[in-house]
């Protein structure tokens, strides 16, 4: 039966993007700056700078890293640059903050790196996907990107969808006009009609 809503779909041309797909590949993993705090309190910058001199940066490579703070000490905007540069020298990933504004970050990349000319004029169809970080988020941010260039947004399973985007189409809305206005011009008539033959006939009789 899949394979059948498969085919079914690629004969429809409509274009299937599953959200999980956008789900970051890189392990997230976190660097806690409060380990290097002096007596849990403050940074030392000399300390700091030997820490960064003498640390196996190399091993974070092939991950996704968030450098954040799990104490209320407050934290030298240049510490965050420095272990960023760090890790930039070793072409790693990182971004300040927490392990979901990360996964956000990654997610946000993964959509921005979908070919235009895929969605181009299509119809598209949006997968859901529970395993993926904050999919609300997710799944805002993909309609963003893809409205822009689609001609439909639809979200959920091919043999049952919601809608929820469609793009204005100047032939579709005169159309429209033309009918609602014909529609019209005819209860106009019957009216017309009613007031010429029908009214005086039925004034007759009552009187």
């Amino acid at each position: 039966m899949e394979d059948l809503i498969k085919n079914k779909v690629k004969e429809s041309g409509l274009v299937q993007l599953d959200l999980a797909a956008f789900k970051p590949k890189m392990p997230l993993v976190g660097i806690d700056l409060a380990e290097q705090l002096w007596q849990g309190l403050v940074l030392k910058e000399k300390d700091f700078r030997a820490w960064i001199k003498d640390y196996n940066w190399a091993g974070y490579q092939g991950k996704a890293i968030y450098i954040y703070c799990s104490t209320d000490a407050i934290i030298p905007t240049w510490a965050f640059m420095l272990v960023s540069s760090a890790l930039q020298k070793e072409n790693v990933y990182s971004q300040v903050g927490t392990e979901l504004e990360l996964a956000k970050a990654l997610i946000q990349e993964e959509i921005c790196s979908i070919e235009i000319s895929t969605v181009q004029d299509q119809r598209v169809i949006i997968k859901g996907c529970a395993d993926i970080e904050d999919p609300a988020f997710a799944m805002s941010y993909l309609v963003r990107f893809l409205q822009p260039f689609v001609k439909t947004i639809m979200y959920g399973e091919p043999c049952s969808t919601v809608p929820i985007y469609k793009k204005w189409s100047k032939h579709g809305f005169m159309r429209r006009a033309s009918e609602r206005f014909r529609s019209h011009f005819q209860e106009l008539l019957l009216v017309q009609v009613w007031q010429r033959s029908l009214a005086p006939l039925m004034a007759s009789f009552l009187a």
